[in-house]
């Protein structure tokens, strides 16, 4: 359900001698967490969360995150509205938006990692990090604390956890 879009900074081929970044897949998976860090402090009032599980390539590493707090089909906008201005705040480029039933947005942040919000069924939001393709390394789990339970691992349940904001079946009016 989580509608994977893969998108990772290596060449055609994978060549090693492609790549931009002297950092190794575990460097590079922190990086990614640091970015999933960032974007969870900025929603405001804050969402429950769990990791997903990570994965590795040969040359990269994709994080995610899905948020167990309900967001409701009318306070979505402003969800994806305060994700897209925090991300355009720290430079990252806009590559794409789909505005079906499954809205997502995915941008790329100024070092080459991709990032991805989709709101999937029952109104929980998914996370992804896919790093640039760097130097093959050991990669170690996650190391931030979950908001709630942690499902890593396991089949992610939809979502459970009632917000008094973002599960409100009203439009926000704007984000304090």
């Amino acid at each position: 359900m989580t509608g994977v879009l893969i998108l990772t900074g290596c060449g055609a081929s994978g060549d090693p001698a492609e790549r931009e970044v002297k950092m190794n897949m575990q460097d590079a998976a922190v990086r990614a967490d640091e970015i999933l860090d960032g974007t969870f402090a900025a929603i405001k009032p804050p969402v429950h969360w769990t990791h997903e599980r990570p994965t590795e390539g040969n040359c990269d590493v994709q994080r995610r995150r899905a948020v167990m707090t309900i967001i409701s089909e009318e306070r979505r906008g402003s969800f994806l509205g305060l994700i897209e201005r925090y991300w355009e705040s720290q430079g990252y480029e806009q590559l794409s938006v789909n505005n079906s039933d499954m809205p997502a947005m995915y941008y790329r942040t100024p070092d080459k990692f991709n990032v991805r919000v989709l709101i999937g069924g029952a109104g929980q939001a998914f996370f992804e990090v896919s790093t640039p393709c760097v130097n093959p390394s050991k990669v170690s789990p996650p190391k931030a604390e979950t908001v709630g339970p942690n499902y890593s691992g396991k089949m992610t349940p939809i979502p459970d956890v009632k917000s008094d904001f973002w599960s409100a079946k009203s439009p926000s009016s704007s984000l304090t």
